[in-house]
């Protein structure tokens, strides 16, 4: 097919009934299909990181990266340049895709060619698309050409997937462009709410719901799948946001300071005292209150907690006058507060006061390929404070992150991805750093079946790798298509039953049956 049919693939896509990420692959699988490259990426500007939005030929983790433009000069000069950056295969720069490239070693990345262009949106810098090629000096002046039109194309392609945004946010059933913008911004400090499942986009129009009301918000969820992120996340978007989040680990308030903790005192009020002091119920006057692990609140800490949320109203200790607080209450535990009520350990009237809204927070376990995603953005993270070049998964981690179970959630997700990158570090030579099985310690955590798969895939990569005809994309997809279809055949056909066996989100498991033409 000639360039001018992949521009006109384009083209014929502005006028298309597409959402965003649908729209976003197309473009990038045409470009990748009509010039000569092995990796092609469309990245958008958050913050002053570059976060891929669509990739081809690079790992699944690579788009839960988040790639810091200080600490990647490639992606620096090309968001800076208005032309197209061409970097030729003797260019001493680092390269952010090195060892992230499909089905390749990291000795077969010591010389290729990479290019790429700014994309602005009504005169503002957006982002960028990349190229890259495993060859030496395939990008010629013709190639120069032919990307620069397709960064111009690539600007109306964000243009027209904003513009359908924008009237997505006029239905009720949509996260709206603002509050999305303030979600990714929350997102910026911390990592938690990265991910693409279903459960996810559930929560987060949970969270636009109700963020703007006056609710009490309950969030309760596992240890470790991100209370307090969400919390932020609510405040951000709320009429509130420009005023403070006062936060308050209510599992390290001892009984005899509950008071002075939450309300404040007066000087002298009690042996210590030796100034006024205000409470957090005061600090967050106007703004919002996270109390966080409030199940493990004392009787006699709840009945007090009641009175005020009752009556707006804070008496500091020591003292006889009484402060009227406006103050919104997001409450977060990791117990089932209901059963507590139930067996007696939790106020009654004190759970509704909190629980006007719940909101749930998955665990990990069921987030499907969103532990990839994740796993792409600590690895990035490990790379940068470590040192090093480059840090990617080696074969079979990808399969054992999927099945373990992850009781700790995401930070046991970023403990256990630290630890493995000071241990690859350690083993490592040269500047390719590779996380291998061994370093991740998960094999004997998982089930045998799980064992099963890691090494089938391991074997099948082993096997093809070398023959040169068959990439470790294509193993992996051939043994995944395999084994979908065995258990297809276990569950009579029943695609929800088979998504829960697999361990897999159904939303994902639905995408993969497409993938994989299955459907």
């Amino acid at each position: 097919m000639e360039l001018s049919s992949f521009l006109l693939a384009v083209i014929e896509d502005l006028g298309a009934d597409l959402d965003p990420p649908t729209r976003y692959t197309r473009y990038v699988n045409a470009l990748v299909a009509a010039l000569p490259g092995n990796a092609c990426a469309l990245l958008k500007m958050e913050g002053k990181a570059l976060k891929p939005l669509a990739v081809h030929g690079l790992t699944p983790d690579s788009l839960g990266r988040r790639f810091e433009l200080s600490e990647h000069p490639r992606l620096n000069a090309i968001v800076t340049y208005r032309g197209v950056t061409h970097f030729p295969n003797k260019s001493t720069l680092p390269d952010p895709y090195d060892g992230l490239l499909e089905g390749v070693h990291a000795g077969d990345l010591n010389v290729h060619d990479c290019m790429g262009c700014a994309l602005h949106v009504n005169g503002k810098l957006w982002g960028a698309i990349t190229l890259d090629s495993l060859r030496a000096g395939v990008f010629d002046a013709r190639v120069e050409r032919a990307m620069a039109m397709f960064a111009r194309l690539g600007e109306a392609v964000v243009n027209v997937a904003g513009l359908s945004e924008s009237a997505a946010a006029w239905r009720p059933d949509t996260l709206n462009v603002k509050d999305l913008g303030m979600l990714e911004a929350v997102q910026l400090a911390r990592h938690d709410m990265i991910g693409d499942s279903d459960a996810m986009h559930t929560l987060k129009r949970e969270i636009q719901t109700v963020s703007r009301s006056q609710l009490a918000v309950l969030v309760h969820g596992e240890t470790g799948v991100g209370k307090e992120l969400v919390a932020q996340a609510l405040h951000a978007m709320s009429d509130r946001a420009n005023l403070p989040l006062v936060v308050i680990n209510c599992a390290a308030l001892p009984d005899q300071l509950i008071e002075s903790e939450l309300f404040g005192h007066v000087k002298g009020a009690f042996s210590g005292a030796d100034n006024n002091r205000q409470g957090k119920f005061e600090m967050a006057n106007g703004g919002t209150l996270f109390l966080d692990e409030v199940g493990e609140l004392s009787a006699s800490a709840q009945a007090k907690l009641l009175r005020v949320l009752q009556s707006g109203q804070v008496q500091r200790v020591g003292s006889d006058r009484e402060h009227q607080v406006d103050v919104r209450i997001v409450a977060a535990s990791n117990r089932d507060l209901a059963a507590e009520v139930k067996a007696g350990r939790f106020r009654a009237d004190l759970y509704h006061r909190l629980c006007v809204y719940p909101l749930h927070i998955p665990p990990l376990r069921e987030r499907g390929d969103d532990v990839v995603l994740l796993a792409g953005y600590f690895l990035e993270q490990n790379r940068s404070r470590l040192g090093l070049r480059n840090l990617r998964l080696g074969r079979g981690c990808e399969a054992a992150l999927k099945h373990y179970s992850w009781p700790g959630n995401v930070r046991e997700l970023e403990h256990t991805l630290g630890r493995a990158a000071l241990k690859a570090r350690r083993d490592g030579l040269g500047a390719m750093v590779t996380v291998e099985l061994e370093h991740l310690d998960l094999l004997s955590e998982l089930p045998t079946q799980a064992c099963a798969v890691i090494n089938s895939v391991n074997n099948a990569a082993r096997m093809s790798m070398p023959m040169g005809e068959v990439s470790y994309r294509e193993a992996i997809d051939g043994f995944s298509k395999n084994l979908i279809q065995r258990v297809l055949v276990e569950t009579q056909g029943n695609r929800a039953a088979a998504a829960r066996q697999l361990g897999l989100d159904s939303g994902n498991f639905h995408r993969m049956l497409k993938r994989l033409e299955l459907l």
